[in-house]
């Protein structure tokens, strides 16, 4: 028979203070808003911001808290907060981009599947709530361990500037041909 010991009261703790710079950076105003700071920046500054790509009325950024190796975000360029704030021809491309860097994203890191979704609303579970962002997250076989479901702490296989690396020479040999410059 085996016998188990419960120790009350006794809790390990991984720490992760990296994360604290996040937690406290979110901000409510547009001109504080970290989105359009990225896109706003040089884009001679793109890597140090990873921003992947600037399209007409989006652009795709490595999530520098990813879930998973690279976790995307297609965003509008345009300060909006909900999907419905974003006229048609932005929600259009969102998705088309959504598809094109899911195709990239499989031909560089053969995930076995991926999540894509809106969080709208902190309580819908968005950090940065007042700016819409459209999460692309690799998945694969058993991605989900005790780290991230009990030690809240993701172990990433690669450094984002390497990821971002690969992902713009794989852009760049494979460029989109997305164009939503006409009306809807």
């Amino acid at each position: 028979m085996v016998q188990w010991r419960l120790r009350p009261n006794i809790m390990e703790r991984l720490y992760s203070p990296w994360r604290m710079k996040y937690v406290t950076s979110t901000s409510k105003q547009t001109e504080d808003c970290v989105f359009c700071a990225k896109i706003k920046a040089d884009p001679e500054r793109d890597r140090e911001n990873f921003v992947i790509h600037r399209a007409s009325t989006t652009f795709t950024i490595m999530n520098i808290y990813p879930y998973n190796p690279g976790h995307l975000m297609v965003l509008p360029i345009a300060h909006v907060a909900t999907l419905s704030e974003a006229p048609y021809q932005t929600q259009a491309e969102m998705m088309a981009f959504a598809s094109y860097f899911t195709g990239l994203l499989s031909q560089l890191m053969n995930p076995d599947g991926f999540n894509i979704g809106l969080n709208l609303g902190r309580t819908a579970g968005a950090g940065i709530d007042t700016h819409l962002h459209l999460h692309i997250v690799p998945r694969w076989q058993g991605d989900s361990n005790f780290m991230p479901v009990i030690g809240e702490t993701r172990v990433l296989p690669e450094e984002l500037g390497d990821t971002f690396d690969k992902l713009v020479a794989l852009l760049q040999e494979h460029p989109p041909d997305i164009d939503f410059t006409g009306k809807f």
